[in-house]
């Protein structure tokens, strides 16, 4: 058999071909029976039990406590001597009991044992009740003492030298050192250390030309004179003598 021939012999068949479900005798085939899903059993309930509460147990009783939470004499004692060293004004017993939380009785009844005590002991201060109240004060027979301790280096008055030469460092104002020896004739150094450590001169620059340290007065001095400026100072005309040209020409 040729080439051609076979070709034409396949196209034959392919031609008569039919398929089966086109064919008289097909029989289609029966569906399959449908399965449905048996339902899964519900559980069953749990049987309930009951909840057993057991009785709360009832609060045992509590003695009633005092607010005031009650010390002893020597912590109490203390405690009043600790808020005396203090306060700067006579404090009052009620007061005092209401910081401490104690009973204002209990208070009024220690002060005064307390004030005994040191004078009993022959301390140099005392506890005194004045204006109303109670306060620490320094005996009166060590007062000279206290006085001189307080008023120590504040009282002292400056020499008249020291005066002087404040006065030409107030008027001539920055000055060299050398240019008040000049106008005072004299030499100006410890003078001026007294002054500077008192507070009333200080440095403030130096001169141009040779370099010297200028002094000025400082603001306690304004303080201490209860002027607001150097300005404020009183002319110097009237307290000049009467050779006021001499005195110029040598400085």
């Amino acid at each position: 058999m040729t080439g051609e021939e076979r070709r034409d012999s396949l196209a034959d068949q392919a031609a008569d071909w039919v398929p089966p479900w086109e064919r008289p005798d097909y029989v289609p085939p029966a569906p399959a029976p449908s399965v449905r899903p048996e339902p899964s059993p519900e559980p069953s309930p749990e049987p309930e039990v009951e909840a057993v509460v057991e009785p709360e147990p009832e609060p045992e009783p509590v003695e009633e406590q005092s607010a005031l939470a009650l010390i002893d004499d020597a912590e109490l004692r203390g405690a009043l001597e600790a808020i005396l060293l203090v306060v700067d004004e006579p404090v009052t017993e009620i007061t005092l009991a209401q910081v401490l939380e104690q009973p204002t009785e209990r208070i009024a009844a220690l002060l005064p044992e307390i004030a005994a005590a040191y004078t009993t002991a022959g301390h140099g201060f005392e506890l005194r009740r004045v204006a109303g109240g109670w306060r620490l004060y320094t005996r009166p027979e060590y007062a000279p003492y206290v006085e001189r301790f307080v008023l120590d280096g504040q009282s002292v008055r400056l020499t008249q030298a020291a005066l002087e030469t404040l006065a030409v460092v107030a008027y001539k104002q920055p000055v060299t050192r050398s240019r008040i020896s000049a106008i005072r004739g004299v030499n100006c150094d410890g003078v001026i250390r007294t002054l500077v450590s008192r507070g009333l001169v200080e440095e403030c620059g130096t001169e141009p030309d040779s370099g010297a340290f200028l002094y000025r007065t400082t603001t306690l001095f304004l303080e201490k004179l209860g002027l607001d400026t150097v300005t404020d100072l009183p002319p110097l005309a009237p307290f000049l003598p009467d050779d006021v040209e001499e005195i110029s020409d040598a400085s």
